[in-house]
């Protein structure tokens, strides 16, 4: 048996091939939208990939189950489990093979065993790995979404991402029911290979280490070494991290099925003086560079998601999906064009219209005298007026951040939720915008900006330098309601 391991460090998501070296088959599981890595690596080892699998209808990126089914004609198997209303859309259409719990599939002398591990979601799956080839017992579990290295999945995202409201609680019980029966059934020395590492919003403590074993995780595990439901529940629902606002998305998305793309392709280079006109149309312009530069000096209107390791997370926070949009990226990277559309096409952000290079916008701003800049105020500075009322300190950390350590009277609004809220926030006074160290803030202020509010201003060193300046804090749920 042979087993690839890919690994996304932006969405920290992890898929992998499994292959049998004397067949020559292959299965992918929970494959993203870049099928081409898939087929080349199974090309590499001498593997043919004749099946495709999922664990579970994803929420935080496309699924490419579809797309490597179309290039290399592999049979899709998917989830029968759960709901009505967690069906697969396109399972029939795409004669995809249907599983259930206890279901088992051979991949050349390689034997999955289907086990239904609901809670995270409805229908979610994992696949227990057994190399027939030369044992009888098995080997480790795809646990998808189920168990992580150091945590367990989330049950919260069916309510807080795609407003299915009162499955919260619900859901972890099921989780916790499914996590005993887990234990239970399968021996201490199986591997268990997760669907995400740290950095991931589908867990909130989720290790670096790619892989475990059972046994160790009943050990060091909060999620596994509670065995009491009520306990459980209040656990694992609290402290959980904002989901993306894309996350709604990604959820109907891969219910519904993701168009097949075809590959990848590289969008065309738009002229310079084009942006006039775009931007009088209110056209999306997304400015990929870093938020020092676009805090420095940048494009009336444009949006700022630097191209990093957060740019698909702050990307699906703050472009529109139903609407075309532009990129303006770095001319002299050889690869940051190709880079910023893979992390569009993984979360579904397909509609680029083309590229602007970012020295000739730089050239064509100055001509035009169309830049402008972000203010700042520092920490001392504010806390000095901030009994008079001179400003909104509007913070766009996550609820769980705010409630641990805030500037007083603040307002809570979380970057992942900050364009749906734009109309709550107040325009009679500056805004003063901060997060934790300035990532998340550099980004809310190019939105903020690009919406008409003119007076918006970044904290200078954010919420870290306001907790060294030994500055006032506020602790706990706001009385008032107003961090809501």
């Amino acid at each position: 048996m042979l087993l690839r391991r890919f690994y996304d460090e932006k969405l920290a998501q992890a898929s992998y091939l499994i292959g049998c070296a004397a067949t020559g088959e292959a299965l992918v599981v929970d494959p993203n939208r870049d099928a081409e890595q898939y087929v080349d690596a199974a090309e590499r080892e001498g593997l043919r990939i004749t099946h495709i699998t999922e664990t579970h209808i994803h929420a935080d990126f496309v699924s490419g189950a579809r797309e490597l089914a179309e290039c290399t004609g592999a049979r899709l198997y998917l989830s029968d489990e759960g709901d009505a209303d967690w069906k697969y859309a396109f399972a029939a259409a795409d004669d995809a093979v249907l599983l259930h719990d206890g279901d088992r599939f051979q991949v050349g002398n390689v034997r999955i065993d289907v086990l239904h591990t609901p809670g995270h979601t409805p229908e979610h799956l994992s696949f227990v790995v057994t190399d027939t080839a030369g044992a009888d017992r098995p080997m480790g579990v795809l646990t998808g979404d189920f168990v992580f290295v150091g945590d367990v999945g989330r049950p919260d995202l069916l309510e807080k991402a795609a407003k299915f409201r009162g499955t919260m609680e619900a859901g972890a019980r099921t989780l916790f029911h499914s996590l005993q029966r887990f234990k239970r059934e399968l021996p201490d020395f199986v591997q268990l290979w997760p669907g995400h590492g740290a950095g991931s919003a589908c867990g909130k403590a989720l290790g670096a280490v790619p892989q475990s074993t059972l046994g160790y995780e009943k050990l060091f595990n909060w999620g596994l070494a509670t065995d009491n439901e009520q306990e459980f529940v209040r656990m694992v629902l609290a402290g959980q991290p904002e989901p993306p606002m894309y996350f709604a998305e990604m959820k109907r998305i891969n219910k519904e099925g993701p168009r097949v793309l075809g590959g990848i392709r590289r969008p065309s280079r738009v002229p310079e003086h084009r942006l006039e006109a775009l931007l009088a149309q209110k056209a999306v312009v997304v400015d990929t560079r870093p938020a020092g530069d676009f805090e420095r000096a940048h494009i009336r209107g444009t949006l700022n998601v630097p191209l990093g390791r957060s740019f698909s997370t702050y990307a699906g926070s703050v472009i529109a999906y139903d609407r075309d949009f532009y990129l303006i990226v770095d001319d002299l990277c050889p690869h940051c064009v190709q880079e910023a559309m893979r992390d569009l096409a993984l979360i579904g952000l397909d509609r680029v219209a083309g590229y602007f290079g970012r020295d000739g916008v730089e050239a064509w701003a100055a001509r035009h005298g169309v830049e402008e800049e972000t203010g700042e105020i520092g920490v001392a500075e504010l806390a000095a007026q901030l009994d008079m009322g001179a400003f909104h300190v509007v913070d766009v950390r996550n609820p769980s951040e705010w409630e641990d350590g805030r500037i007083p009277g603040s307002r809570n609004v979380p970057l992942s939720r900050l364009t749906e809220r734009l109309g709550e926030l107040p325009q009679d006074r500056p805004l003063v915008v901060h997060c934790q160290s300035g990532a998340r803030s550099a980004v809310a202020l190019g939105v903020l900006q690009a919406n008409g509010f003119a007076n918006a201003l970044h904290l200078r060193g954010d919420f870290a330098e306001w907790s060294r300046a030994r500055l006032p804090a506020e602790r706990g749920p706001s009385p008032s309601g107003v961090g809501a």
